[in-house]
């Protein structure tokens, strides 16, 4: 098989295999060296005419295109979409798994009845004057340190690079004390301990009193300037963390209901078969995940953009629909403020791999969400409360998305890859989706799954899906993730940065 169509509607097919000029192709042959995974036109094209995939717009031809040519950033240009909007008209009812035949995994119930899949103890700053103290107490828990801890995975530090320079009140601020909240509350974390420096305008008392947050054995806050330096800092750090790590080891596994999974639902390093491969094998995972009570959360509004229209159709209400219309508003309105442009993806290595415009992208981006209704819309680190697949604001730059998703609660994160991303996360695993078997077999130390069996090899979406479903189970159980054994995640908490540094 040289090519994949995707519609009869389509005007492009995809190659399988790098061509050469002549190839048959359909009806006609190929003009030009064809790369793998890139597009050929299927018939004359003329220029301002829709070049349509996944029977949608993706672009307009910017010079006319003959039948057999290489189809790409030479001759395609974007445009701003402009959708007429329809809402709950798609939608597609989960059944649900009857409660007593549900999946469970092994995971942690915490004394306020969340689930986490992982232990940690957390070392979260405030601000980033403060974020060598953290580093500086994290090193000191080694394994052999920990040796006697057999429950804890680890003492992790989630330090950042802003906290201060920027407004008190506003989408900036509020945006990183949810980060801060999330991530000082999340289920996979045993213990957390803040530290500041005393002085910055995010300051940890008012975090404490806007969330309600208090201090005990397992929750504790401290700022550099109170404890009178950084040595002391990390002294009473190390203290502090050495009077957790008994509590922390009490936590056991036990048997927990497959809806109590969150599940970040990620891509990165993106290819042309991201959406005819893993993405859509994800998003069979997520609907079997929903049809458990389980929620999948996917992110990256710049990379639904041209696919929103799909999501508002099911939205399982106008309100839901509405609300993820004004993000896409307002990206439109912050990227132009910025001098930018809703187009700046795909990146270089999305284009080498064949995606040529953001609508393109974003069609492929948004199947990670299956079929399911869309059930809530949130801000970006909001508390996702909903259950079934949800949507949450972020940039789709992978750190900081997955950084929101997990403060939001995510207990464990999907991430599909088709260029390759080494990724991981902590305190949620990430578990890694090669896009195409030549990529998973090169970087095998960092792939979980290869859905590019599905063209290799003739597996169904859904049979790949199904795995994805059931290695969730695994890794919320304790199995190591790729990421995990080499160590990822201590340098991937990114908080979305917005507004002014003053």
């Amino acid at each position: 098989m040289d090519i994949v169509r995707l519609d009869p509607a389509d005007n492009v097919v995809t190659a399988t295999r790098a061509l050469e000029v002549g190839v048959a192709v359909e009806s006609t042959t190929t003009r030009a060296l064809i790369p793998s995974g890139h597009k050929i036109a299927t018939r004359d094209i003329t220029k301002g005419e829709a070049i349509r995939k996944y029977a949608q717009v993706i672009g307009y031809a910017a010079d006319d295109i003959a039948a057999g040519d290489h189809v790409h950033t030479q001759n395609v240009e974007f445009r701003n979409t402009e959708a007429d909007y329809d809402y709950a008209t798609d939608l597609r009812p989960v059944t649900p798994v009857p409660e007593d035949q549900r999946d469970s995994f092994m995971g942690y119930r915490r004394e306020n009845g969340q689930v986490g899949t992982r232990n940690y103890i957390a070392i979260v700053t405030s601000v980033n004057c403060s974020a060598t103290a953290a580093r500086m107490i994290a090193a000191h828990f080694t394994p052999e340190v920990l040796a006697d801890y057999p429950n804890v995975d680890g003492v992790v530090a989630f330090v950042h690079g802003t906290g201060c320079g920027m407004a008190d009140a506003g989408d900036g601020f509020e945006a990183l004390q949810r980060v801060m909240w999330g991530y000082a509350r999340h289920p996979n974390h045993a213990a957390v301990l803040m530290v500041g420096l005393g002085c910055e305008i995010n300051q940890i008392d008012w975090l404490l009193d806007a969330y309600g947050l208090k201090r005990g054995p397992s929750f504790q806050v401290m700022n550099i300037q109170s404890v009178a330096g950084l040595r002391k800092t990390v002294e009473m750090g190390i203290s502090k963390i050495t009077a957790m790590l008994p509590l922390a080891n009490q936590a056991t596994r036990e048997p927990c209901p497959a809806s109590e999974l969150k599940v970040a639902l990620q891509c990165g390093g993106s290819d042309a078969w991201s959406g005819i491969t893993a993405n859509p094998a994800l998003g069979y995972a997520c609907d079997l995940l929903a049809a458990q009570g389980g929620t999948g959360v996917l992110a990256e509004t710049p990379e639904i953009y041209g696919a929103e229209h799909l999501l508002t159709r099911r939205a399982a209400n106008r309100v839901i629909g509405e609300k993820l219309v004004g993000l896409i508003h307002w990206w439109e309105d912050y990227t132009a403020r910025n001098l930018g442009s809703m187009d700046n993806n795909p990146s270089p290595g999305n284009k080498a791999g064949g995606l040529t415009t953001i609508l393109e992208k974003s069609l492929g981006a948004a199947a990670k969400g299956g079929t399911s209704p869309l059930m809530g819309v949130y801000k970006y680190a909001e508390p996702v409360t909903a259950r079934g697949f949800t949507f949450m604001d972020s940039p789709g730059y992978d750190p900081a998305s997955v950084t929101g998703q997990i403060a939001g609660g995510c207990n464990l994160v999907c991430f599909t890859t088709g260029r390759g991303s080494a990724f991981g996360s902590k305190p949620s695993p990430t578990i890694k989706v090669a896009t195409n078997s030549q990529m998973a077999q090169r970087m095998a130390d960092d792939m979980d799954v290869d859905a590019g069996t599905i063209l290799s090899q003739g597996t169904t979406v859904e049979e790949k899906g199904r795995e994805i479903y059931n290695l969730f189970l695994k890794v919320a159980s304790g199995e190591m993730t790729k990421s995990e054994a080499q160590g990822l995640g201590d340098y991937e908490f990114v908080p979305w940065q917005i507004g002014a540094v003053m």
